[in-house]
């Protein structure tokens, strides 16, 4: 790992709090322009705990949020983090043709560019959704300039255990490819998530700082992600199948105070040098 890089990477997903997979009802696309908004105050408070202590991390937005929240977008730009793309309308990739996606990546792109954005070489699918049957969509992205991904998940709930957890290049069609799996560890006999979700939302800091440090002292590099939605104040609160709402909801409360713990604790920065070393 070159001089002045960080093994520990912080990245973000910037989308709404009812930007959610696969549920149809009152959360349906088709209803979002009617739901109350959060990702602006929620993202604020994100961009204030990173610059009190002092951590620089990747953006990754959703073109959705782009379009309608221009200055916050700017924002985070200014502030020196990284931005990426979050795809545009939070789709899961495998439910989308390789045309659907070079579309939808497009309107994200132009969303940013909109915003002041143009060098964008990073992506990551909603819901780690670029797995054995979306593969193809490494294609899409090596072709449309992008040169790191982190959409693949060495986990068996959204992608496959036997995945590299390693940072890795992966060749395609386009060109090559870096791809940035997220955190993962062993608990109970199988691959759960480190780095974010409800698996960093259950673990102690001081057991996150004690993984990190062994992580880091055995060259692993560990990519961390975090919702602006994960640290609301007030969070809109909904009836979801139950896997969902635990993934969704479980263990909330002060998340943001154990977050800001686990980052003065340990070196976190952005994940672009991290990725592009691995195409020098």
């Amino acid at each position: 790992m070159a001089a002045g890089t960080s093994p520990n990477v912080l990245t973000v997903d910037v989308e709404e709090w009812f930007h959610i997979c696969g549920v149809d009802g009152a959360l349906a696309p088709e209803h979002w322009p009617s739901l109350p908004s959060r990702v602006v105050v929620t993202t604020d408070r994100l961009l204030d705990l990173l610059d009190r202590v002092g951590v620089r991390a990747t953006f990754f937005v959703l073109g959705y949020v782009a379009e309608r929240h221009s200055q916050l977008i700017e924002r985070i730009a200014q502030a020196g983090h990284e931005i990426g793309s979050h795809g545009h309308m939070h789709a899961r990739v495998y439910t989308l043709d390789a045309t659907a996606f070079a579309a939808d990546l497009d309107r994200s792109l132009a969303a940013l560019a909109a915003c002041g954005v143009s060098d964008v070489q990073g992506f990551r699918a909603p819901e780690w959704s670029i797995n054995d049957q979306s593969l193809w969509a490494l294609d899409v992205l090596a072709h449309k300039g992008f040169r790191f991904d982190s959409s693949m998940a060495p986990l068996r709930m959204v992608g496959n255990p036997s995945y590299p957890q390693a940072v890795h290049r992966r060749e395609t069609v386009a060109g090559p490819i870096v791809e940035c799996p997220p955190a993962v560890t062993k608990r109970l006999g199988q691959q759960m998530p480190f780095g974010g979700g409800w698996g960093l939302r259950m673990s102690r800091p001081s057991t996150v700082l004690r993984m990190l440090d062994a992580r880091a002292r055995a060259g692993r590099v560990s990519v961390f992600w975090v919702h602006p939605w994960e640290i609301d104040d007030d969070p809109p609160v909904v009836r979801l199948p139950a896997r969902t709402s635990f993934a969704h909801y479980f263990r909330l409360s002060r998340f943001a105070d154990r977050l800001e713990t686990i980052l003065k604790g340990a070196t976190f920065g952005p994940l672009g040098p991290v990725a592009l070393e691995h195409v020098r």
